[in-house]
């Protein structure tokens, strides 16, 4: 297991009536994985002083295995596909419970908002210069994504 950006213990808050995590728990565990990935590359700051956040056109969730109360689990990030200057992208976020088994794939396509214009915006060159540091997939590859 690589690129582990959120380490935590499943809360009594984010349990549902079966007794396992309810789903938009994991969301919210990919969410913060997805900020810890900027805070490390040191743009979340920088993303604030220029206006600019991330926003999500979808996000997929694939449930594979239970995860229960109490358990640490552990949330990994990657690039799987990007424009060249970094203004839309695909990230993977993995589940991992506490025997470090895959319990769920979290797939999101984003864009950065200017939050002025309240349109898209582009990144400016010293936080598109650090996104390039961004952990990738083995299958990452950059690609004129239309969405």
């Amino acid at each position: 297991m690589k690129n582990i950006f959120y380490e935590g213990q499943v809360l009594w808050s984010m349990i549902d009536a079966n007794g396992h995590l309810r789903h938009s728990a994991y969301a919210d565990f990919a969410a913060q994985a997805r900020v810890n990935v900027l805070e490390k590359l040191g743009v979340s700051r920088q993303l604030f002083e220029n206006k600019l956040g991330p926003i999500l056109f979808r996000e997929e969730i694939i449930y594979l295995k239970e995860i229960r109360i109490n358990e640490t689990i552990k949330v990994s990030v990657e690039l799987t596909k990007s424009k060249k200057d970094h203004s839309k992208y695909s990230i993977l976020c993995s589940i991992f419970n506490a025997e470090n088994i895959l319990s769920s794939e979290i797939r999101v396509d984003g864009a950065w908002l200017d939050l002025d214009k309240r349109k898209l915006g582009k990144l400016p060159e010293e936080i598109n210069i650090a996104f390039e540091k961004f952990p990738k997939s083995s299958s990452f590859h950059y690609e004129d994504i239309q969405y």
